[in-house]
């Protein structure tokens, strides 16, 4: 069993952002996309930069943007104000008590937070990183009191770059000077005081609209607002006792007129939380806080990550751009999407449990009248988990080649589904029989990859559906055997792409026999096995399609560089998928592919009995506008022919085929999802909910009711217009709705569900 504690001298968070700028170890692969590495050296600015810092005495020491004031209190609280058309807007209310800082450390059951600023003795310089872009690094320290029963200095670094003017990055330091060692437990970051009451003084305090981005539930909603009373953890790669685990490090609030987010910008992926609640006075507090469980010694320093805090008009969309961008600069490397990737796609799990290649090759006529190229074989193919050999009953022999080249012959692609790294070793408890009762084959073969807990046990994958055994990512030999596993799939049976689906961390792992320098190891290697499934497609077929689900939740950004269409995971109703394209559109950037998911899903109808194993819910949704005109690729996974009773509710009928022709045409005569997301519209407080997107000169629109089946009448903004006269046209009923100017793009509208608008320049 490894030991967490720390080895004199080791700085363990300055270590970690060492390990994350300058080295070339393998592991560092987990965030760096295609053959990209972050800098191996500081680079300098290209020019002096236009941030401006003051320092007074007994004052703050603001930090002033084009557009953001960041105020650092004698407390050490950093203050954000958005600076927009002469006002000053904030969320941000520190506590009165002189001792609120952003950040503090806590340990032996008390916390360590009395420290005080000099403000005047700040040190100001250009800044020097591998961001490479004009700014100032701040540099203020302080100290507890002299008197105290502790000793410590606290160095508070801050960056502001001219490029992210919304944003600052923060480093706090903290070094022991006294002569006892320090037990600590946790430390904390980003520590803030929110009320909505203060840019919208008609509201309670807690009345935000937010985006937490863990991943603790399946089909929880990411984006909601904040109620009285709310209490959420927000764990970051790390599972829950429900399983799950991953996500994203980015906490986010906003008004129509002011946001604010915090998060972290390591591109190693940190286990640690993002806790919001709202106390008994309305107010939110947030913080970034990761576990520790170290001593600190006299003389040795433990540093926080290099956190955000960002200030913004508009919703989610704006910090999610802002982190997506600055681990760019980082050496966040993003693979673009090819024409495949922006494919309509029909999916086999219409049959559920046990798909034939006579089912797949039966739909194959409704397909091709329907414009459909693209198709996948999902759940059940497979014999176990971890040798990803076909079923000999359902595809035996050489069946699932054959069926790979029938769908060729007629001239389809198809992708195939299956789950790296987790595997069965006769102990799992999988809602599907039989799997988990048996012992794959790479088990029996080399039972030394497997992840052990603390306690010698094989470690579990867990989600609502398994608790899988995992394959250490760690081990090169685990990660070549996923190449070989691509290689099978991809270049010996033909399919031309996967569905990675069930996605979300992996547990620390203590395997001695590993020689891990930290359990963690196991965590930030995760995306390696990814990373040699997607460059190993690619380079075998770069028409590929590759895809990771995280069921039901947000993705990890560990593994976002290693897809090229993203998926919006088991939405649960058509207000998920909307709102999960757009925030793939802002991680992945604006043209980014992202499939829909199948559009069934856009309505579920929960039941007291289950329809299939594994699901509460029925699957009923015709839903394509919310994926078409947000900007994603549609899906469907109906069966055909009518096999009765059994797939009662996604057989493709001839009402229904004829609803699906239509859409299909239209998506695939527009291919919006190539287009240029827009995000000119804020969730939650733009009514109708509204969506554009710019395409080969001309724009697109889409509004949605806030109740879908009530009709709603009103005035919409066209926002994004040209200069001139547009023409304005409803494409889904073919309806010409006359002319707008742009100095005045306002338009009367009454409709039920959603409008869809294509808006050309005269």
């Amino acid at each position: 069993m490894l030991n967490h504690r720390l080895k004199p001298g080791i700085q363990i968070f300055v270590v970690v952002r060492r390990v994350l700028l300058i080295s070339v170890a393998a592991r560092v692969l987990a965030m760096t996309g295609c053959g990209g590495r972050p800098s191996p050296h500081r680079v300098e600015p290209s020019s002096a930069s236009s941030v401006a810092v003051t320092a007074t005495p007994g004052g703050p020491v603001v930090i002033k943007t084009s557009s953001a004031e960041f105020d650092v209190l004698s407390s050490g609280y950093i203050q954000a104000y958005l600076l927009k058309d002469g006002t000053k807007l904030s969320l941000d209310e520190p506590e009165p008590a002189a001792r609120s800082g952003s950040d503090s450390l806590f340990g032996a059951g008390r916390e360590i937070s009395d420290f005080a600023f000099v403000s005047d003795q700040a040190k100001v310089s250009e800044a020097h990183n591998n961001l490479g872009l004009p700014g100032k690094t701040v540099e203020v320290k302080a100290r507890t009191p002299r008197d105290g029963p502790t000793s410590i200095e606290k160095t508070l670094v801050l960056e502001a770059y001219d490029n992210f003017p919304g944003l600052i990055l923060a480093t706090a330091s903290y070094k022991n000077l006294g002569s006892q060692t320090l037990r600590l437990d946790q430390i904390s970051t980003q520590r803030h005081r929110l009320n909505a009451s203060l840019a919208d003084p008609k509201v309670p305090p807690h009345q935000l609209w937010s985006f937490q981005g863990s991943s603790s539930k399946w089909g929880k909603d990411e984006i909601t607002v904040v109620p009285k009373g709310f209490s959420q953890t927000n764990l970051i790669n790390s599972s829950p006792e429900t399983g799950l685990g991953g996500g994203i490090p980015v906490l986010a609030f906003w008004t129509a007129k002011v946001g604010e987010a915090i998060g972290h910008v390591e591109t190693l992926p940190l286990i640690l939380s993002l806790p919001a609640k709202t106390a008994a006075d309305g107010r939110i507090h947030v913080s970034l806080d990761q576990k520790i469980d170290m001593d600190l010694k006299p003389g040795e320093t433990v540093s926080t990550p290099r956190s955000f805090l960002a200030v913004y008009s508009g919703d989610f969309y704006e910090p999610l751009r802002l982190y997506s961008a600055v681990l760019q600069r980082e050496g966040w490397k993003l693979p673009k999407a090819n024409k495949a990737d922006y494919e309509a796609n029909w999916c086999g799990w219409g049959y559920e449990l046990n798909p034939t290649p006579r089912q797949m090759l039966g739909t194959i006529p409704r397909l091709k009248a329907l414009g459909i190229r693209w198709t996948t074989l999902d759940f059940r193919w497979f014999d176990n988990f971890g040798d990803w050999e076909p079923r000999s009953d359902n595809f035996p022999g050489q069946s699932i080649k054959e069926l790979v080249n029938d769908f060729h012959r007629q001239g389809f692609q198809m992708q195939i589904w299956w789950r790296p790294i987790g595997a069965d070793d006769g102990q799992a408890k999988y809602e599907y029989p039989p799997y988990g009762k048996t012992v794959s084959r790479v088990v029996q073969d080399h039972p030394d990859w497997l992840i052990l807990d603390s306690s010698g046990k094989h470690a579990r994958l867990k989600s609502n559906l398994s608790d899988l055994a995992a394959l250490c990512p760690a081990l090169p030999e685990v990660q070549e055997y996923h190449r070989r596993l691509t290689e099978k799939i991809i270049r010996d049976w033909g399919f031309d792409g996967h569905k990675l689906d069930d996605v979300f961390t992996v547990p620390p792992c203590y395997n001695p026999k590993h020689h891990h320098k930290s359990p963690d190891d196991s965590i930030r290697a995760m995306s390696e096995v990814y990373r040699v499934v997607f460059q190993t497609t690619r380079q075998l077929k770069p028409e590929s399609v590759t895809q990771i689900c995280p069921c039901g939740t947000a993705p990890s950004p560990i593994w976002l560089p290693y897809i090229d269409q993203a998926v919006t995971a088991d939405p649960v109703g058509a207000v998920q998928v909307r709102r999960r394209i757009k925030m793939y559109k802002a991680l992945l950037g604006p043209e980014a592919a992202v499939y829909g998911d199948h559009v069934e899903l856009s309505e579920m109808k929960q039941v007291a009995g289950r329809y299939s194993e594994g699901s509460t819910y029925m699957e009923i949704g015709t839903d394509f506008a919310s994926t078409l005109g947000v900007g994603g690729v549609i899906g469907t996974k109906f069966t055909w022919p009518d096999y009765g009773a059994k797939y009662k509710n996604v057989t493709l009928t001839p009402e229904k085929e004829s609803h699906w022709k239509k859409w299909i045409e239209i998506y695939n005569s527009k291919r919006l999802s190539d287009g240029t997301f827009l995000n000119l519209y804020v969730y939650g407080y733009d009514a109708p909910e509204g969506y554009a997107i710019q395409k080969a000169g001309k724009m697109y629109y889409a509004f949605f009711a806030p109740t879908a089946s009530e009709a709603w009448k009103g005035s919409i903004e066209l926002r994004g217009l040209q200069p001139g006269r547009h023409r304005v046209w409803d494409y889904v009923n073919g309806k010409d709705l006359g002319l707008i100017d742009n100095q005045k793009p306002t338009l009367k509208a009454e409709f039920r569900d959603h409008l869809l608008l294509d808006v050309s320049k005269l």
